[in-house]
């Protein structure tokens, strides 16, 4: 983890769907802490500066600061419910966490190296990514924003599956078995479907044409 995310909130002293509309008109959002051993806590976060953080990707995968009055929690974020037509955000899930006890988080991927790749560099062939994310298991403390996807080395052909990913120190993918080739496919590189159906043709042109016999 590298970046550092706080967030003020204050205490809801209501709940139910007066007190969330009342929130919101007063461009706020009502939110809840769970988890941890405690009771959940309702509370209430300014509206503009949250979402300015939810720009960010690195917002969803990180350990966050919650300050209530003069205690502040460390949680991560489990759900946001946003508006259907508007940019508004109303309502957020967050998970307390303890530095002790592993956390399951779904981390994005970022992919390298495609332009170095031989099956695109050399032989034409286009990168094809299949998931954008996937599911963690690791201690707050070892919590990655992303794992690196490195396609430098792959061909025409080749194909990454989940189990291939190498994560950092201390964190391990989430629903790996012993079968590892079946695990979900991460990234392949193919040829352009014109360049597949041009090849095709040109095959059957030089084929001869079948010799006429007379009985």
């Amino acid at each position: 983890m590298t970046n550092e995310y706080l967030l003020t909130a204050e205490v809801r002293t209501g709940t139910g769907s007066a007190d969330s509309s009342r929130l919101r008109n007063e461009n706020k959002i009502p939110a809840v802490l769970y988890g941890g051993g405690k009771d959940p806590a309702h509370i209430a976060l300014d509206h503009d500066p949250v979402m300015h953080s939810l720009e960010n990707e690195a917002f969803f995968s990180n350990v966050l600061s919650v300050k209530l009055g003069k205690k502040t929690e460390k949680v991560v974020l489990k759900g946001v419910q946003r508006h259907p037509s508007k940019p508004r955000i109303l309502h957020m899930d967050f998970q307390r966490v303890s530095a002790k006890e592993k956390i399951i988080m779904r981390v994005p991927l970022h992919f390298v190296g495609e332009a170095v790749a031989p099956g695109v560099k050399a032989q034409g062939g286009l990168v094809s990514h299949h998931i954008s994310d996937t599911e963690v298991s690791c201690l707050p403390a070892d919590l990655p924003e992303f794992i690196e996807v490195d396609v430098s080395s792959m061909s025409v052909g080749d194909v990454l599956h989940l189990a291939d990913l190498k994560c950092p120190k201390g964190v391990e993918l989430v629903g790996i078995g012993a079968d590892r080739e079946n695990t979900p496919v991460v990234v392949s590189i193919h040829m352009p479907r014109a360049a597949v159906e041009e090849e095709a043709v040109s095959e059957e042109e030089a084929e001869p044409a079948p010799v006429e016999t007379g009985e």
